[in-house]
């Protein structure tokens, strides 16, 4: 049937993305039971820890009243550990550890540490001094930045808070005991080094009182960054590096790259965001699953240390940033192309690939799916900048022989992500209902070498935004969009990027939606967590002495520039991107007298979480782009107000 882009019905509604969007993560196996953390929509967006029994059985670990997420870095991760039937997570309502009996006992969670202003992520266990050691922010004093340390946290007795066995650096993350429990290695960096800027591997002595002895540098430095650090059961540690330009795995007692080659362009690391992520297991002495990014798609492989050959495991799979394994198989989140994220158990010897669950129960008949086109195109300073294209789909409608589609660019958040190829249901909303989609890894994006990550270094707000205009231009020139149609949206980082996109280049886009974008980015600069209070010293320029390099690249000051239809989507509990960047740019651009609409949700933080937010969003932002295009939506949507239309 002949139907107009964008007026397609489709059966991917908002309510079937909200309901089957659970966001699976943090996979960890204990004896013969696999663990793992499900966010749900439909439950708030609470993270609940999941066990697959040996039999088959999958059941909640935490109880209904219990949110398994940590606030360290804000961003989180890492929120628990689980050791022989023994669960220790922290729970998002007071940020306090707790010991949970997974074994069958039915008790409720007991408490390890005490009520105060202490957050906690990244722990691990050490069994001969009985205790948890785990990176702890101390909020305690409200009028100083927070101080991150590493602690020892007893798992008998009186709760406790933890004593600090190591300090002095800004952060602190992958704690991680050898084999035998006599040595530990961890890393540390400090402002304004982010992860993936610069980090120092630390190891130290463990004394049989628990100290740590002999505490000295192996690795790293402010121009090294250091990614993944950890043991083989032989007691060999290995750690993940950018030091010649791309991250690869080294073992550190030859401080030489393992792999006997690499795949061109391969990258063996990941910007370190979140707690509890990894890019290489062992599956024995020597042997490990490692997962590798080229061109922006991931891959899994098992590495032979001995001979340091590399083996693909599988074409299909593209696996996400948690691992684990034993000697025979390995558990990861993965996904692929035409299908979403699962957990999933691979046997290392044959390939056979066993689903646990899903993080969607609807199948949608692949006629209606996008596969995600790789796209390389000349970006704004010269470079090759990469993207992924996703054509309108939708085997039921087409359009009339000379239309071309509207086009939603979107701009990752970060900056310094990048965006996936796998089957994503909110990039497939919009394809399905004859819209063309174009993910862009601009110039800084993680996985395309540490060259590419550092082009946006005092670029930012205009490398990546001359990124999204050049590929505007890339696809209205290729016949693949509608130049009169295009849209621009992003979250967080790229919620910035999407503003700035909108501000300065206005002869480009049509529509823009931010997602708790930044509009002023001076007033994030002073106004932030602690985590990213320096990121901007690398991005932009030192605070405040390039204070008028901020006020240029902030679209606040320049509304008068903008020419298009704007809609704004804000939590109001965000403590990364405060209410009143998203409020700033709604009340100048309603002043402006353009079309503008802004809705705020309670209860959300940095990224929405809730099943209700998640649908209210999708279905706004199409009955946006519907009334600034010209086109009915075919879905009954709840009218949106549209300030200046």
């Amino acid at each position: 049937m002949q139907k107009a882009f964008g007026t397609w019905p489709s059966p991917i509604t908002a309510q079937a993305v909200a309901a089957q969007g659970i966001r699976l993560s943090y996979v960890a196996i204990d004896g013969d039971d696999i663990y793992w953390i499900e966010g749900r929509p439909q439950d708030g967006g609470r993270n609940v820890l999941v066990r697959r029994r040996a039999d088959g059985r999958i059941d909640d670990v935490t109880p209904a009243d219990f949110n398994v997420r940590t606030r360290v870095h804000e961003y989180g991760g890492g929120a628990y550990v689980v050791s022989e039937g023994i669960v220790y997570a922290s729970n998002f309502a007071d940020q306090r550890l707790y010991r949970i009996d997974a074994t069958g006992a039915n008790q409720p969670p007991a408490p390890i540490t005490p009520p105060g202003r202490w957050f906690y992520a990244d722990a691990t266990f050490d069994r001969r001094h009985h205790r948890l050691i785990a990176i702890r922010e101390d909020h305690s004093d409200p009028d100083r930045e927070p101080i991150n340390t590493l602690v020892s946290i007893p798992i008998g007795g009186a709760p406790s808070a933890g004593e600090v066995i190591a300090s002095g650096f800004d952060f602190y993350s992958t704690p991680r005991l050898s084999p035998d429990g006599s040595q530990l290695a961890w890393l540390a960096w400090r402002h304004p080094q982010m992860p993936w800027d610069g980090t120092e591997l630390w190891l130290a002595d463990v004394t049989g009182a628990g100290a740590l002895d002999r505490q000295r540098r192996v690795a790293g430095g402010p121009a090294e960054s250091i990614y993944q650090s950890g043991w083989t059961p032989d007691g060999q540690l290995y750690f993940v590096s950018d030091r010649d330009g791309w991250w690869k795995l080294y073992r550190s007692e030859d401080a030489r790259p393992v792999m006997a080659s690499v795949p061109p362009g391969a990258e063996f690391g990941r910007p370190q965001w979140i707690f509890g992520t990894a890019s290489w297991v062992p599956a024995g002495d020597k042997r490990m699953v490692v997962s590798y990014t080229q061109s922006g798609r991931w891959y899994l492989a098992t590495l032979d240390t001995e001979t340091g050959v590399l083996s693909r495991v599988s074409d299909v799979l593209e696996p996400r940033e948690w691992l684990a394994a034993t000697d025979t198989h390995a558990v990861l989140v993965a996904g692929s192309t035409t299908t979403p994220d699962a957990v999933v158990r691979l046997e290392i010897a044959t390939g056979t690939v066993e689903t646990l669950t899903s993080s969607s129960t609807v199948d949608f008949p692949q006629t209606l799916i996008a596969v995600a086109e790789s796209v390389e195109f000349r970006s704004s300073d010269g470079h090759t900048t990469h993207a992924f294209y996703y054509p309108p789909r939708n085997a039921d409608y087409m359009p009339s022989d000379d239309e071309r589609p509207p086009l939603i660019l979107i701009s990752h958040g970060g900056p310094t992500t990048a965006t996936s190829a796998t089957l994503d249901l909110k990039v497939q909303f919009w394809t399905s209902r004859g819209f063309a989609v174009a993910d862009v890894n601009y110039g800084g994006s993680s996985g395309f070498g540490r060259t590419y990550r550092q082009r946006l270094s005092g670029q930012w707000g205009i490398l990546d935004v001359g990124d999204m205009v050049a590929a505007a231009r890339f696809f209205v020139a290729t016949g693949k969009a509608d130049p009169g149609r295009l849209a621009i949206r992003g979250g967080s980082a790229g919620g910035y990027t999407t503003l700035a996109a909108l501000t300065f280049h206005p002869e480009v886009f049509k529509a823009g939606a931010s997602y708790y974008g930044i509009s002023d980015i001076e007033v994030l600069a002073r106004d932030t967590h602690k985590f990213e209070s320096r990121y901007l010293d690398t991005l932009v320029g030192p605070y405040p002495a390039a204070r008028d390099i901020y006020y240029a690249r902030s679209p606040i000051h320049f509304v008068d520039r903008l020419a298009c239809s704007l809609i704004l989507f804000q939590g109001l509990e965000d403590k990364v991107v405060p209410p009143n960047q998203s409020e700033m740019m709604a009340t100048a651009v309603r002043a402006k007298g353009l079309p503008i609409a802004y809705l705020a949700f309670e209860g959300e933080q940095h990224g929405f979480r809730k099943g209700t937010t998640i649908v209210r969003c999708l279905e706004a932002e199409l009955y946006f782009y519907g009334a600034v295009f010209g086109f009915v939506p075919a879905d009954q949507i709840a009218p949106v107000p549209i300030g200046n239309i």
